[in-house]
């Protein structure tokens, strides 16, 4: 059973939103939060497998939130799901350690299929998040070649050229099925080369992938 927790200063949304999770079998909405002070409070008495989270709320924001989280140690993975997407939101929340950022408009279907994909140990973005990373990065002093790390620069090295492929693909927001039917392989020869992936360039996550490709010029805007 995979445990959730909502946090959003909207009471109508958190709820119907906990309507169509508690409704899944493998699903339970242990507790929903007002803003982010309520959340941690309610998270240090029952942390929840997954925290989904809105950015924008009273008292203490998301992203303050998810600082204060992610420093205590928390097992719980988080989501944010909010309307703003902006530069600044999106980065600064995966660079906090959020395991996912999807907007509020996403199909409810594709966030119970992302709360899976989470808890399974990957990461989540929706494509015009990960749009507005690309360019964010891309705007960025130090993210041209000559200011790609050491670290960086020696784990691109070791990639193969299928390798890089699949990692422009990730960073693009594709997911492992559409990365099998755009390469035509199988799935998994796709997870492995994901494991690969994330063994040599040192990272937790896809979202954490797509910043690899980023920093080091490999995924391109279409």
């Amino acid at each position: 059973m995979i445990t959730i927790a909502l946090a959003d200063d909207e009471p109508l949304f958190t709820a119907g939103l906990a309507m169509i999770l508690d409704a899944q079998p493998d699903m339970r909405v242990l507790w929903q939060a007002i803003d982010g002070a309520d959340a941690i409070r309610q998270h240090n008495r029952a942390a929840p497998d997954i925290l989904l989270l809105d950015i924008q709320m009273p008292t203490l924001d998301g992203l303050a939130a998810i600082q204060q989280l992610i420093a205590t140690g928390t097992a719980s993975k988080i989501i944010v799901l909010t309307t703003f997407d902006t530069d600044e939101y999106v980065l600064t929340a995966i660079e906090s350690g959020a395991s996912g950022f999807l907007l509020k408009n996403t199909a409810p279907d594709d966030v119970v299929a992302a709360i899976r994909t989470v808890h399974d140990g990957e990461a989540v973005i929706s494509p015009g998040p990960t749009r507005r990373l690309f360019t964010t990065f891309r705007q960025q002093p130090g993210t041209s070649r000559g200011g790609v790390s050491h670290t960086d620069s020696r784990a691109e090295v070791e990639l193969t050229p299928r390798e890089r492929d699949i990692l422009s693909l990730i960073a693009r927001g594709r997911t492992n099925q559409e990365i099998c039917d755009e390469l035509w392989l199988t799935m998994p020869t796709i997870k492995t080369h994901i494991g690969n992936l994330r063994a040599k360039t040192q990272s937790r996550d896809r979202v954490q992938l797509a910043l690899f490709a980023l920093r080091v010029g490999i995924a391109e805007l279409a």
